[in-house]
């Protein structure tokens, strides 16, 4: 592994510079003016895995934005990964809040700033580079190595569920590794191993046929406006429980040792809140808030909108109202029934003298993997060796919904490797990279295959079972 790690190192300038080359393609998956640029970064990332040593390197159509498919299958009767990520990115607005340009990467204060750098350009390449090294500075790899990689995750991932129904056969491997969370701190290695899931609706409130004149008919008609807040306002009481009926039914309790795990992690909640600028946190009465974010469901308001909201006045009962709402699911949660719940409360209390519509419009299924699996012991030695000290595992608040996709479909086990920082800025202007993260990250993603491919496991720990390539 010496080689390896020695490959890595002399080539870290190339490899920043290569990451830089992608960070310059804006691949904005939900803008239409942005369809090619998205198609250019999947070519780049053909010509990339090419270039790494693939012996298969395709752009494969999915009917929206392209997936990139790569493998190298030259390790027979070893283990099989499938690595996935995605190339796509979110838009930048607003621009004005960017220091730097978003799309033009800079390394500045032991950072690479731009779009994508954490969210997932710069953690899937580290996988990429892995594979390089093993096989430039080897000849071969300690794994097969299988690379699926889209375009479409910031929007939805649409049609990724259905490529790999398709696609099993091409896909069989024994793990699934990804990297696109964060360690739980700088200096605080960690490995994921659970995700929330998501159930997201839109409300729509109808009154009348069109916007009414407030003093003509004010005190007539129902405002939807009002309706809607007042819908909202019985979702949820004044500490934070969601009053949707049944709502906890399938919420799995915390045992002693889940909490005492989590109360043991280097968190502040006054840090927590100052970092975000919240004058106080709060959250679901009788839960901590790593608990809450990790193992608790939620339901937000993502958004409000209806009637004249311009400069100046215009008195008028809006013909209708809208609110988005999101819930983040935990296991044994699905996003079906608690669409199904939430829209039943709602129509159940919707005043009669407007007409109230749910729509689902997204969802996903929690995941929670067994830490004592055989692919997570990997991953927690192989960052142990790139980071000089043992990962924690910890929960994640946010959804992966193609996790769960990936045991259903694939029937294999996940391991969740990122190496991004909470203050990464994904989804927000000015995100970035931290440096060393990246470095260690490309030596923990090529100590990861090795592990895999069985260096030196203790008896006790059982193997995993090869995959004749």
């Amino acid at each position: 592994m010496s080689a390896v790690a020695d490959y890595l190192h002399q080539n870290e300038d190339r490899l920043l510079s290569e990451l830089q080359e992608l960070l310059r393609i804006p691949s904005v998956s939900t803008l239409p003016e942005r369809k090619e640029d998205v198609r250019r970064a999947a070519q780049w990332l053909q010509r990339r895995l090419t270039a790494a040593g693939c012996t298969t390197a395709e752009v494969q159509e999915t009917g929206g934005h392209p997936i990139v498919y790569g493998e190298w299958l030259g390790a027979p009767g070893k283990p099989t990964i499938l690595v996935y990520g995605h190339y796509d990115v979110q838009p930048v607005d607003p621009l004005h809040e960017w220091k730097r340009p978003p799309f033009e990467p800079v390394v500045e204060d032991g950072k690479i700033w731009a779009r994508g750098a954490s969210d997932d350009k710069g953690q899937v390449i580290l996988h990429v580079n892995a594979l390089e090294a093993h096989l430039k500075a080897n000849g071969t790899c300690p794994v097969n190595v299988k690379l699926l990689i889209e375009g479409e995750e910031e929007v939805g991932s649409d049609h990724l569920e259905p490529y790999i129904e398709k696609n099993k056969a091409r896909l069989a491997a024994d793990a699934v590794v990804v990297s696109d969370t964060a360690f739980f701190a700088k200096g605080v290695p960690s490995i994921c191993h659970a995700l929330r899931g998501l159930a997201y609706f839109q409300i729509d409130v109808r009154g009348t046929d069109t916007d009414l004149h407030s003093g003509t008919f004010g005190g007539s008609v129902m405002n939807p406006a009002f309706a809607l807040v007042h819908l909202l306002a019985q979702l949820k009481d004044k500490k934070g429980k969601v009053l949707v009926p049944g709502f906890y039914d399938k919420v799995r309790k915390l045992s002693k040792a889940e909490r005492k795990a989590f109360a043991s992690l280097p968190h502040s909640d006054r840090k927590w809140a100052k970092a975000i600028g919240a004058p106080e946190l709060f959250g679901e009465a009788g839960f901590t808030t790593l608990e809450r974010i990790w193992a608790r469901p939620t339901l937000e308001i993502n958004g409000i909108w209806g009637g004249f909201q311009g400069e100046g006045a215009k008195t008028v009962i809006p013909a209708e109202a809208h609110a988005k709402i999101s819930t983040r699911l935990v296991p044994d949660q699905t996003p079906k029934e608690i669409a199904r719940k939430v829209e039943t409360y709602l129509k159940k209390i919707a005043p009669k003298a407007v007409k109230v519509t749910v729509r689902e419009l997204h969802g996903g299924e929690a995941w929670l993997a067994d830490t004592d699996h055989p692919a997570l012991q990997a991953a927690s030695r192989a960052v142990k060796r790139a980071f000089g000290k043992s990962p924690v595992f910890q929960r994640e608040g946010g959804s992966i919904p193609v996790i769960a996709a990936f045991g259903r479909i694939l029937k294999i086990p996940s391991v969740l490797m990122g190496v991004g920082l909470n203050d990464d800025n994904l989804h927000a202007p000015n995100e970035k990279m931290d440096l060393e993260q990246f470095l260690r990250g490309n030596a923990a993603a090529a100590y990861l295959m090795e592990e895999l491919g069985g260096r030196e496991e203790p008896a006790h720990v059982p193997r995993m079972r090869r995959k004749t390539a």
